[in-house]
């Protein structure tokens, strides 16, 4: 096997060959760190990198498969954190100029968990500033870009987290999803990401009690997502919010013939492009051919649905970013000064009505899911902005539309404001100019298991992204 092929090795996969000693740990990280001096020149996905450290922690994950040790469901893998979830002794900079010399003096519980159960933090990944995008570039590391053409984005906030994996220089890696988070960047570069249940993964407060906000795990393929989201999962003492009792996913279902499963293409108001309509078309054959009945619905959600959960976002994320922006000033991005600004602008009364919107989707939805198993959606409806792309002042037009520079080319936060239905995505094509599409596959609320068994029939049937050649990205050194 080559030095390319074992980077893209499934997790899964590699825990056998570790335990069968056909693969070593050393092996893989020696191969993935070889991998991130040849890409990381084009698509910067981390932010700080330990590969020292790493490599030693390898050695010892040899030593355990070669002597017959306890192993961890992880051990010996490399994953990719994050740089907005703390790991004590570690920078972390949320993508923020005024945080480039912070070092954590903690580590969250769902990287406790990733490092009990073996997993090795080789890198952590780019963000941009307080995750408030969804691209990846900041003052502090730069433009992060899509290993498939680098003058597009690979997503954010998981920018970093994505890149690294379609770039096969980590095995899984983390994200967080407050508006799209973990399902743009998965959508941009043909990775399998899960927005969990609200509560099912741990998270730090404040933000363990804001409803919009999950993390969860992205990966290549659905067998890797299950095996990362079965680490994180789980009640802590310290989230009040985190449900018991833990709930571990299986890593094979049975077939989905006979559901029933719902779609539309543009949730009522979204405007989409033609080659994710293209490819939204050919995935729900795929699950017909599964033997699904597939029926489209209407939602009947209002048109105020984009902005009310703006609004949302404006008064708890926003407003999470003045103390920043007051101390600091010209320091930030101009884009997370303008999410600040709106912070201080925003009202009660729009906080309020974001809620009540969010009870009449629900109203519509809850009663659409309680006729069909699942309900799909493109991720994407446009598959990625420019790398370079502003929120603060440019536009993005979609069929000659222009459309809310902010999330108004992503399909996603209706999902944040109906946070109890679990998400995964899964990619579906590649459009004209070289970017992957996705679609969302949505349960009903805390159905995780659903999601999943459509994901493993949809991939089954299609094939894991990465393990056909033609479908990698081709990365050219700087």
């Amino acid at each position: 096997m080559n030095e390319i092929d074992l980077c893209y090795l499934p997790a899964t996969e590699l825990i056998k060959q570790f335990k069968d000693k056909s693969i070593s740990p050393v092996e893989l990280m020696q191969s993935m760190i070889s991998r991130a001096e040849d890409t990381e020149p084009v698509v910067n996905a981390f932010s700080h990198r330990f590969f020292d450290v790493a490599m030693d922690q390898a050695k010892k994950a040899e030593h355990k498969y070669a002597t017959g040790k306890r192993t961890g469901p992880l051990e010996g893998l490399p994953v990719a954190i994050k740089d907005e979830s703390e790991i004590k002794g570690q920078p972390c900079t949320s993508g923020s100029l005024p945080n480039k010399d912070y070092v954590a003096s903690r580590t969250a519980v769902i990287n406790q968990r990733i490092m009990r159960a073996g997993g090795i933090v080789h890198a952590r990944t780019t963000t941009p500033e307080f995750s408030c995008a969804g691209y990846t570039h900041s003052k502090l590391y730069g433009v992060t870009r899509n290993p498939w053409n680098p003058a597009y984005t690979s997503g954010g906030s998981s920018g970093g987290a994505s890149a690294s994996l379609a770039s096969g220089t980590c095995s899984l890696a983390t994200g967080s999803d407050i508006g799209g988070s973990i399902r743009i960047p998965s959508a941009t570069c043909a990775l399998v990401g899960l927005k969990p249940s609200f509560g099912r993964n741990p998270e730090d407060p404040p933000f363990n009690l804001d409803q919009y906000c999950h993390v969860g795990p992205m990966s290549r393929t659905v067998a890797d997502t299950i095996l990362l989201q079965n680490v994180m999962c789980g009640p802590h003492p310290s989230d009040i919010v985190s449900l018991k009792p833990k709930l571990r996913l299986p890593f094979n279902y049975k077939s989905i013939k006979g559901w029933k499963i719902a779609w539309s293409m543009d949730l009522g108001s979204y405007q989409v492009e033609d080659d994710v309509k293209e490819n939204t078309l050919k995935a729900l054959d795929v699950f017909r051919d599964l033997g699904a009945t597939v029926e489209h619905v209407d939602l009947n959600w209002p048109d105020t649905m984009l902005k009310s959960g703006m609004d949302y976002l404006n008064h708890l994320f926003g407003t999470s970013m003045l103390d920043a922006y007051e101390e600091h000033g010209d320091l930030l991005t101009d884009y997370a000064i303008a999410f600040a600004k709106r912070g201080a602008s925003s009202s009660a009364r729009d906080f309020l009505r974001s809620q009540e919107v969010a009870g009449e989707m629900y109203n519509s939805f809850g009663k659409i899911m309680s006729k069909y198993n699942l309900f799909i959606c493109p991720t994407n409806n446009l598959a990625a902005v420019k790398a370079e792309h502003n929120q603060a002042h440019d536009t993005i037009q979609i069929n000659g539309v222009e459309v809310d520079p902010l999330l108004g080319w992503v399909m996603t936060l209706p999902f944040n404001m109906l946070s109890r239905c679990p998400v995964v995505t899964m990619p579906t094509g590649i459009t004209h100019y070289g970017i992957p599409t996705s679609i969302q596959l949505v349960g009903g609320t805390y159905r995780e298991s659903d999601v999943f068994r459509a994901g493993q029939a949809f991939e089954r049937h299609e094939g894991q992204w990465f393990s056909n050649l033609s479908r990698r990205p081709t990365v050219v050194p700087a």
